[in-house]
């Protein structure tokens, strides 16, 4: 019998093959994926929140496998209380949207191994999932944070391999974010709320997205080495 979490990956195959393939990694990048992982980073763990670590790409992995952990348990919700009068459509780029988000969050759990953070408790009772708005609204302010703030980040990835692999993955959210701001007005797709007068997609910092991310998280995550703490 599958279980429920088996169930939200739908069809995507989580072997380890799989994996490499996805992010189009060869048999050295796999071997460096290990090897970073055999190397602890001092995860800070107290009460109900965690530290992201210390500096370096181990850190600034953690981060972003915390904001697909958030992203993922998102569209899971979504799919499973679907809002009034979603239709086929919907559902349809809802589910693709999900089983994305599943994979990126399951990518960087393998990648980090014993350096993972913890699965994190999300905390979403300030959306409305039975209203449209609500949740492309939701949606929206995922998305466009999450690409944010892989931009913001990457220059601190020092691995060509790691940043590579983030690449990949912030170009898959930005087809999201365009797509979900499409849905809410037409044709706002690199609307100037996200992309600047040089036709680049804005940034945020650490310190700015974490806050963010944090209103929609029971288990706080903090990044003391890069400014910031939550209150």
């Amino acid at each position: 019998m599958k279980t429920s979490e088996q169930d939200s990956i739908g069809g995507a195959n989580m072997a380890r093959r799989s994996f490499l393939r996805y992010a189009g990694l060869g048999v050295a990048s796999a071997g460096l994926l290990a090897t970073a992982a055999c190397h602890k980073d001092h995860k800070v763990i107290v009460g109900n929140s965690i530290d992201i670590g210390a500096k370096g790409d181990l850190a600034i992995l953690n981060y972003a496998y915390a904001l697909e952990q958030l992203e993922a348990a998102f569209y899971i919700q979504v799919i499973a209380t679907p809002y009034s009068g979603m239709t086929g459509d919907e559902k349809a780029l809802f589910t693709s949207i999900r089983d994305h988000e599943v994979v990126h969050r399951e990518f960087f759990k393998k990648a980090l191994g014993g350096n993972a953070i913890p699965a994190l408790t999300v905390d979403f009772s300030t959306i409305d999932f039975t209203k449209k708005s609500a949740v492309l609204g939701a949606a929206k302010a995922f998305e466009d944070t999450g690409v944010k703030a892989y931009d913001g980040a990457g220059y601190l990835i020092q691995d060509a391999g790691y940043l590579t692999i983030a690449g990949k993955i912030v170009s898959v959210e930005a087809r999201h974010a365009a797509l979900i701001s499409n849905m809410l007005v037409a044709g706002s797709f690199a609307a100037d709320d996200q992309v600047d007068n040089n036709g680049l997609n804005k940034s945020a910092t650490i310190a700015e997205v974490l806050p963010i991310a944090n209103t929609y998280l029971k288990t706080k995550v903090n990044a003391s080495n890069y400014g910031y703490v939550a209150s």
